[in-house]
């Protein structure tokens, strides 16, 4: 099966899965030069930056380990973008989340990794 379909599938999962659990979702897959973030939401007082991973098995590791600090510095970088064409000052509160979907099962961490500049 083609891996942005299967991408795309997932990311629609976790959707669900935030919204069930009250989430707002304000933009899916938002692209800029700096990168992508695959889900942007609102939880109470918070604007979060969702990553969505998935792996069929664990034979190349869990799905949130591919969220290197590389990864995560990329989305920052179009976190902060996407802030600035929505005029939204440094003050927002902010974080970043991490849904990593391993076979069926959804492990959804809030905060799992902080703001990098």
């Amino acid at each position: 099966m083609n891996k942005r379909l299967v991408g795309g599938e997932k990311e629609q999962k976790i959707r669900s899965y935030m919204e069930q659990k009250g989430y707002i979702i304000l933009e899916m897959n938002f692209r800029c030069r700096q990168g992508e973030v695959d889900i942007i939401a609102r939880n109470d007082e918070y604007l979060v930056f969702v990553e969505v991973k998935y792996r069929s098995d664990a034979a190349n590791g869990f799905p949130e380990d591919a969220v290197d600090r590389r990864k995560q510095k990329r989305i920052c970088q179009a976190a902060r973008y996407y802030m600035y064409i929505n005029n939204m000052n440094e003050y927002t509160p902010v974080r970043f989340d991490v849904a990593g979907i391993l076979g069926d099962e959804i492990k959804y961490t809030e905060n799992a990794f902080i703001w990098l500049g």
